[in-house]
């Protein structure tokens, strides 16, 4: 499962950290590119909402059951900015790769040896983020990281156990992956995109305190601090209105459905009215 030749001209894309966007960088981290938006993300999510409400409201299943479905609530993105595995995996797919549970058993042989697959998604506690080869190299994309970390193959088997005996959900990615991502220059249309050389990863990660890991393996860390959750919601909040928006065209079909009314319902109710206005004034 080796990948041939050298992508992007041998530099790396990382994403640094914005509002609460860890999925939106696990998936461009994985393709190596500027590829997905977080408007992109909530599109799919909304996609895949009503295809589970159309699911449940054709096959034979008790309103109790379907309730949380029918719900105007989004399954698969809060308005947070947390996606779920299938918005991930809907993402992937239109770039031929697939997403699998590193515990099935289609995964066995990345269970074995890590090294012989090129991405992995790691999850835990509405954090995602990217275990990825490049180039031959290994590299943890984690965008609470200021630059690619790299990984030895010795290290990346004892890290992936780490990650799993401390309740990380794991998922390898197969596939044909992008080779090249157009760079026209040092900038990313995003603001939170950089193209780096492993070289200055390096120096970067050197440079870096390594007394204060921005982000642990281990499941029991303490909470946030409540100043940091405080600027974190003010930031957060042009994200949950575009997501909200996105979502909106979603959740005005669930209550067409719950009224039993159809789409053009309110057109024909103000048509009907207007003609009664006009018969009355006759």
């Amino acid at each position: 499962m080796e990948m041939e030749g050298v992508c992007n001209g041998g530099m790396l894309y990382h994403e640094v950290q914005e509002a609460k966007l860890c999925a939106v960088h696990c998936v461009n981290t994985v393709l190596q590119g500027p590829f997905f938006s977080e408007f992109d993300l909530a599109a799919l999510a909304s996609e895949l909402d009503s295809k589970e409400r159309q699911m449940m409201q054709e096959g034979n299943v008790s309103s109790s059951s379907a309730g949380d479905y029918l719900s105007a609530e989004s399954h698969n993105v809060s308005l947070g900015g947390d996606f779920s595995i299938q918005v991930l995996q809907k993402a992937l797919e239109v770039w031929d790769l697939q997403v699998i549970a590193f515990d099935s058993p289609v995964a066995e042989q990345a269970q074995i040896d890590p090294d012989l697959e090129n991405a992995f998604i790691c999850h835990l506690h509405d954090h995602w983020f990217c275990i990825r080869k490049v180039n031959g190299e290994w590299y943890n994309f984690d965008s609470l990281y200021a630059a690619p970390q790299h990984l030895s193959k010795f290290y990346l088997a004892a890290y992936m156990d780490s990650l799993k005996n401390s309740g990380w959900s794991i998922f390898l990615v197969r596939g044909n992956f992008p080779k090249e991502f157009p760079i026209a220059s040092s900038e990313v249309p995003n603001g939170y995109g950089q193209w780096v050389s492993p070289e200055d990863a390096e120096r970067i990660t050197k440079s870096c305190n390594t007394t204060e890991s921005p982000q642990t393996i281990d499941s029991t860390q303490q909470g946030p601090d409540p100043y940091q959750e405080i600027l974190l919601e003010m930031e957060d909040q042009d994200l949950k209105a575009a997501i909200a928006a996105s979502l909106m065209e979603s959740s005005q079909a669930v209550a067409r459905v719950e009224t039993g009314s159809p789409q053009n319902d309110k057109e024909d109710t103000k048509d009907g009215n207007e003609d009664s206005k006009d018969k009355n004034t006759q």
